[in-house]
């Protein structure tokens, strides 16, 4: 396989995981997120979504690496470490606004939807760089 051939199955791959949550993850502003099981399900995803993004960079990583593009090599690990960091802090709140909502907190559910909010915009701007930097890794 060529080097612009393996630039962009490594792009494909890393735009299906954002892709994905780009499209699913709005769906959950037209509910109630004072529900558990909704709750639950998008902590889920969003915790799904963070191994994806660390799968799929990594192997983008190592895939522009191996074709000899070092700057979207670095540019991709840095949406690895992004994936990597960003989890466990995220989850963290997460799983602290369920428990403050379990607790009778009524500020717990604006919490939540602020970091589903923040988690949505983030993989958004990042599927857009992604995405604009497709024509500069075929040349």
């Amino acid at each position: 396989m060529t080097a612009d051939g393996v630039a962009l199955a490594a792009i494909v791959l890393l735009v299906f995981p954002m892709g994905y949550f780009l499209l699913a993850s709005p769906a959950f502003l037209l509910v109630k997120l004072d529900i558990p099981p909704v709750t639950q399900l998008l902590g889920g995803m969003f915790s799904v979504h963070f191994l994806m993004l660390r799968i799929a960079a990594i192997i983008g990583v190592i895939a522009f690496a191996a074709a000899g593009r070092p700057v979207f090599a670095i540019g991709i690990g840095l949406i690895a470490v992004f994936a990597f960091w960003g989890r466990d802090p995220f989850m963290r709140r997460w799983d602290a606004q369920l428990n403050a909502r379990d607790a009778g907190d009524t500020q717990a559910v604006k919490q939540l939807r602020r970091l589903h909010w923040s988690g949505m915009l983030t993989n958004a701007a990042m599927l857009a760089v992604v995405v604009a930097s497709i024509p500069l890794a075929r040349s």
